[in-house]
């Protein structure tokens, strides 16, 4: 996506790739990324409400960038939907080069997030914060 195009999505988290999250060619893992678009997805969930959110699914992620090393790496979201007790929300990824401050496009998911109580069941939520 176009960084332009980004105008409807909020910054959820920005993050500096270290050495830890390296495979051996320099590149970083896959699941780093996973783990980051999950943890962006309850950031704009919790937008719609301060409950236990989990995450029910993940569309289709397709890596079109490789993240290298030192890149800074920001996750922008947005709500799609809001239904009873999930949110679908859109993640996107772009990363800002190291060495050359361009800023290219990396992934992006929909997430299905839906609100739970203790005993991990299914609850209704009110009111939206965004």
């Amino acid at each position: 996506m176009d960084p332009a195009d980004l105008t409807q999505f909020r910054p959820a988290l920005r993050v500096v790739t270290m050495p830890k999250d390296t495979n051996q060619y320099g590149t970083i893992f896959g699941g780093v990324i996973l783990s980051y678009i999950d943890q962006a997805g309850f950031v704009q969930a919790r937008l719609h409400g301060n409950h236990k959110w989990v995450t029910v699914a993940v569309d289709r992620v397709e890596f079109k960038q490789p993240v290298m090393l030192g890149d800074v790496v920001t996750f922008f979201t947005r709500t799609l939907r809001t239904g009873r007790t999930s949110v679908t929300v859109e993640v996107d990824v772009q990363a800002e080069r190291y060495a050359t401050a361009q800023t290219v496009p990396v992934t992006a998911a929909t997430l299905v997030m839906v609100a739970v109580d203790e005993a991990g069941h299914a609850i209704p939520f009110s009111g939206t914060r965004v």
